[in-house]
């Protein structure tokens, strides 16, 4: 999620449930080591629990990335094995790394080493390439469980590292969700987090029945709102959202925080776009808080516009 999950659309997020783990965009180990730090790393205690992705193959790299993560509060440090985009090829690491399940081990246990108890996890793909055998998968996690991960998300396509974008590395490798069921049967004492084409709470549900977590990326990054059942459905809480309404005015006072404190806020309001998707308005919402003509505006005025265009909508739809 590269350019997504950073701290304002965690900010978003939070807004829609309390227990579920937000992950941010993978970071590389030489941006926090040669760049700026607090940038990547801060985040607000609204976000908790939220795990660092990090992106790297240099074992002392990884080592002092995870004593970061724990100097900073982080709940968790995930490996990212499974980013297939060019960028992350060229420097040595993302799904490339599964075809070095021991170099893999060695930074697992130098992280484990260095994070003081905090979980390290690996996020990784089912194969890479024309690797298309259950066996080569299940002895990545075997190798890398036993330098002393316990948690796998595990996104059931194949990476294709020649031939086709990152993009198309997300939908035409054909999801193989068996071989996430078979790393539990076979292993069972893992925790073992399924990701990849998730739409719905309903196949949330079933996958849950065979392993122990699911990962939902792009679904609910387009449809946050989906994100607001969460709490009651798979945790038995209730959710903080009493309404859309409700987290489009906290949402609102969030931008106003943040044109305050002299940060221009349509860079965070891009996460917040699909909040109205699926309902009378939403079109019109969003074509008012995208209009760059409105920039410089405040958040605050930009809403009643937002609002008013919404209701127009909803008020011919009610009236035919």
């Amino acid at each position: 999620m590269l350019d997504w999950t950073d701290r304002h659309c965690r900010a978003l997020h939070r807004l829609l449930t309390r227990r579920t783990r937000l992950y941010t965009e993978m970071i590389s180990t030489g941006a926090l080591l040669h760049g700026d730090a607090a940038r990547h790393l801060d985040f607000s205690a609204a976000e908790h629990p939220v795990a660092l992705q990090l992106g790297g193959s240099e074992v002392a790299d990884l080592a002092a990335c995870a004593r970061m993560a724990r100097q900073w509060g982080y709940d968790e440090i995930n490996l990212n094995c499974g980013c297939p985009s060019e960028r992350v090829q060229r420097g040595a690491f993302g799904a490339r790394l599964m075809a070095e399940p021991t170099l893999v081990a060695e930074c697992m246990k130098a992280m484990n080493d260095a994070a003081g108890g905090l979980p390290v996890t690996v996020k990784h793909r089912i194969g890479i390439d024309r690797e298309e055998s259950y066996e080569f998968v299940r002895d990545f996690v075997g190798t890398v469980a036993a330098a002393g991960c316990g948690v796998f998300i595990v996104h059931a396509r194949n990476a294709w590292l020649k031939g086709l974008s990152a993009k198309d590395n997300r939908d035409l490798p054909p999801l193989r969700y068996e071989f996430a069921y078979r790393l539990k049967r076979d292993f069972p004492s893992l925790t073992i987090v399924l990701n990849g084409g998730i739409l719905s709470d309903a196949e949330m549900t079933e996958h849950l029945g065979h392993v122990d977590g699911v990962m939902v990326g792009r679904r609910a990054y387009h449809e946050p709102w989906a994100m607001s059942a969460w709490d009651e459905r798979f945790f038995g809480e209730p959710g903080p959202a009493a309404s859309r309404e409700q987290v489009d005015a906290l949402w609102v006072a969030y931008l106003e925080q943040l044109q305050f404190a002299g940060t221009p806020w349509p860079h965070a309001m891009r996460h917040a776009l699909g909040l109205w998707n699926g309902t009378p308005g939403a079109r019109r919402w969003r074509r008012v808080w995208s209009d760059y003509r409105l920039r410089v505006e405040r958040p605050a005025y930009v809403a009643a516009l937002a609002a008013q265009a919404r209701q127009s909508r909803v008020d011919s739809t009610a009236a035919v």
